[in-house]
């Protein structure tokens, strides 16, 4: 048997059939949306020339992933994902026909435009989580983290690619042309997906329900200490680099005097940047921690936003643009990575919307305001504007350290199932769960410290309410106490007590006088006859 903890190669997911099919799937989708992005990035600037309207286009992509992330990832953790995605593509297929026809027959507007970007980034809003948390389905654990870094590596390839080619098609034969190629993109990915037979998951008596699910990813986003600062770090560095890509349209046309292909070339070179910056990645992270990494990545962003402000000479943006690729792809991988390594899995779905949901509202609120900006005064100061705030802001939160997320997260399996009298119905509660200890006078301060870092956990896994009172008769008897919303939550809850968990449960555990454990108590709510 492989031991899961030996270093594998980089590419070594991709000897997983599924997995290299699904991966080539995504880069030619993910090349298709690139190709519609950058046609509708340039259709906008020939109908009409306002920073307002560009910004609107780049919002209207964003803005459904803030909206709808983190609903996409209860459905990703609820739903046939499979499914899920076929139904997803077809969605964006729709919108770019409906595009492609438009174009073709002269009625395209910037509303319109507007309007059917939203429903793209709608589609993109469900299908991010989903890709994500396939991943472990399709190969062995001690692949994720490659396979994760191959996604990635995949997203940038069809960067370099797909900015490129629609830049060409675009100058060559229309928008109706480039959009259509779109559209065959989808179909090639609805094709692959359907030739995946993925696993049929089990019944599951305790599966849960859209609105508990949603509750529960919400209660772990805001117990999670962890989490709060990578969503911290990643809300203010794509705040002000958003600026970046909300006026590089207009940068490429009216301070480089460049044409739809040259646009196309300058995205070109962000893709091509982050593909050297991924490959080079790994031998980065063994000379730089993570903060170190995305203090680098802000510092290099923020050059070439003031690089790009003097309208340089059209060979000195590529390179500037090839090196914001670079930067780019170590500020994702960097922020994705540390969200990655402190997910539980029951919850890695919901968790990694909740941080694209911050991704993306940064970006969009940081378009619409950067747009604003740039109306009001003009491209070159808003570049520069920007970029004094994220050099600032990235030397500022340099010291808000990431979590280097080494905790064990596979589940310990530890709790006891719970003495029941009779079967209890699993949506009866809520319920309370009492825990009480015996603790020495002498010890008390070291046990509440130690009890604090386990109401987290509680609050984590699904407890809504949590506190710890004492024995008025006998101050030694402390009851440590939390309310879940239902019996069948307090059950999940037992599986997804972590190993990392049980440790802080042990350490808690060790200040409990006598021979016998803990005696846990759970009580349940009495409806009172009517």
């Amino acid at each position: 048997m492989t031991d899961v903890t030996a270093p594998t190669s980089g590419f070594a997911p991709l000897r997983q059939k599924v997995f290299a099919v699904l991966w080539i799937a995504t880069i030619v989708g993910n090349t298709g949306s690139f190709i519609r992005d950058v046609a509708s990035s340039w259709l906008v600037t020939d109908l009409s020339a306002a920073p307002a309207a560009v910004a609107m286009v780049q919002a209207s992509a964003t803005l459904p992933i803030f909206l709808l992330a983190i609903p996409a990832g209860v459905l990703s953790d609820i739903l046939d994902r499979r499914k899920f995605l076929i139904v997803i593509q077809l969605l964006l297929a729709a919108a770019s026909i409906c595009l492609m026809l438009l174009s073709a027959t002269g009625l395209q507007s910037v509303s319109s435009l507007i309007a059917l970007t939203f429903v793209g980034g709608i589609g993109a809003a469900l299908m991010a989580p989903t890709w994500q948390a396939i991943v472990p389905e399709l190969v062995s654990r001690q692949d994720v983290k490659s396979a994760v870094a191959l996604n990635s590596l995949g997203i940038n390839i069809s960067r370099s690619i797909g900015p490129a080619v629609g830049g060409l098609l675009l100058a060559w034969f229309g928008a109706a042309v480039t959009y259509g190629v779109d559209v065959i993109s989808y179909v090639f990915v609805i094709v692959a997906l359907t030739w995946w037979r993925r696993a049929a998951t089990p019944d599951d008596v305790l599966s849960e329900r859209f609105f508990g699910a949603f509750r529960a990813g919400l209660r772990f986003a805001k117990a999670s200490r962890e989490l709060h600062v990578v969503l911290l770090r990643a809300a203010v560095f794509f705040a002000f680099a958003s600026a970046v890509w909300a006026l590089l349209p207009l940068v490429a046309r009216d301070l480089l005097d460049g044409d739809a292909g040259f646009y196309g070339i300058l995205l070109g070179a962000v893709g091509a940047g982050a593909i050297g910056g991924a490959l080079i990645l790994p031998r980065l992270r063994t000379r730089f921690d993570a903060d170190a990494l995305l203090l680098g990545a802000a510092v290099v962003t923020a050059a070439v936003m003031a690089i790009l402000s003097v309208a340089p000479p059209r060979w000195g943006a590529i390179v500037a643009l090839l090196a914001l690729g670079a930067a780019w792809i170590t500020a994702l991988t960097t922020l994705n990575g540390a969200a990655q390594a402190i997910l539980p899995n029951w919850v890695r779905g919901r968790s990694l919307a909740v941080y694209l949901t911050v991704f993306n509202g940064a970006m969009t609120a940081g378009s619409l305001a950067w747009g604003a900006v740039a109306e009001a005064l003009n491209i070159p100061l808003t570049l520069n504007i920007s970029a004094i705030g994220l050099a600032a802001a990235g030397l500022l939160f340099h010291f808000v350290k990431l979590p280097k997320g080494e905790s064990d997260l596979i589940a310990s399996n530890h709790w006891p199932e719970p003495l029941v009298a009779a079967l209890v119905d699993n949506d009866r509660g809520p319920v309370l769960i009492l825990i009480e200890y015996k603790v020495d006078k002498t010890e008390r301060p070291d046990f509440l410290n130690a009890l604090a870092k386990l109401s987290n956990e509680r609050r984590r896994d699904g407890a809504y309410g949590w506190g710890v009172t004492e024995d008025a008769a006998d101050p030694e008897r402390i009851v440590e106490w939390f309310m879940v919303e239902s019996w069948a939550e307090h059950l999940r809850q037992h599986r997804r007590v972590s190993k990392a968990d049980a440790d802080v449960q042990q350490e808690v555990r060790r200040f409990h006088k006598g021979a016998e454990a803990p005696v846990v108590s759970h009580l349940l709510s009495i409806n009172r006859p009517q």
